[in-house]
């Protein structure tokens, strides 16, 4: 077990999960703009936007590894570490379903990085797999109770990926997303992410029926963020979108430079 005597400033911990919880709000969204390294991280804090987020795509791809829990654990939190040194705003974690880790590890592994937020999803990373809602909300509700237990504060975003995994028909799948919603947030989530969603008249009715703030990704841009914010969602991921952005231009780059007799990287 590890000594959360090791995190430099508890104060200064439980300020950041307060300012990160107090950003959740209907109609003037969170907006994150999703890093994966320290680097990225800065730019993020140096751009003025008021958090941190990680995506698990992209950061188990600077790692060397598929998403779906691939990665080692020890590297996720080795990394979430160093983005929680390099920058001083809260930051929240795509943790995907917890590596396997018991709520009281989680917890107290989590905490010594010094990120103050954390993503948990509802379906099994390497099969995608939905997991049983029930089972998800005790999960969840374990992950709280180490928190408390610990004296840690965590701003919990719950995942429900039932249109990610089309389970069902689209209305089978708004129901399970409502449903599980309100389990998870009842089992002290303070954040439900129906990801893969972006038709307006849907996203509405999520939040109209899930008694909470509601997260959602921006995916291709279908949804402006005024448009968002006029649905009355709370948070708005990036996810991936950002680095793989950057990275297809650094490939083009690659590419023109085999092509090409002229120096496409002279400054």
């Amino acid at each position: 077990m590890s000594d959360l005597s090791d995190v430099t400033d508890i104060s200064s911990s439980r300020e950041k999960t307060a300012t990160l919880r107090t950003l959740h709000v209907p109609g003037s969204p969170l907006v994150l703009p999703n890093a994966w390294d320290a680097a990225s991280a800065r730019m993020v804090e140096a751009a003025g936007f008021p958090v941190v987020a990680t995506s698990s795509v992209a950061t188990a791809g600077i790692l060397g590894y598929d998403d779906g829990e691939a990665a080692p654990v020890e590297e996720v939190l080795a990394a979430t570490a160093r983005i929680a040194r390099a920058v001083n705003l809260p930051v929240t974690v795509d943790f995907e379903r917890g590596y396997r880790l018991t709520p009281a590890e989680l917890v107290e592994r989590f905490a010594a990085t010094g990120a103050v937020g954390l993503n948990l999803e509802d379906s099994d990373p390497p099969s995608g797999e939905m997991i049983d809602a029930a089972e998800q909300a005790d999960f969840l509700a374990a992950v709280r109770a180490a928190a408390v237990s610990l004296g840690v504060d965590l701003v919990i975003n719950a995942r429900t990926d039932s249109f990610l995994r089309r389970v069902g028909s689209r209305e089978e799948q708004l129901a399970a997303s409502i449903d599980r919603a309100a389990r998870y947030l009842a089992a002290g989530a303070d954040c439900v992410y129906p990801i893969a969603m972006e038709e307006p008249e849907v996203i509405r009715a999520l939040v109209e029926g899930i008694p909470g703030p509601i997260n959602i990704g921006y995916g291709q841009g279908k949804l402006s963020l005024a448009e968002l914010a006029a649905l009355g969602v709370a948070r708005v991921s990036f996810g991936p979108r950002l680095q793989l952005h950057l990275y297809n231009k650094f490939g083009s780059a690659l590419f023109s430079a085999v092509a090409s007799d002229e120096n496409p990287f002279a400054l």
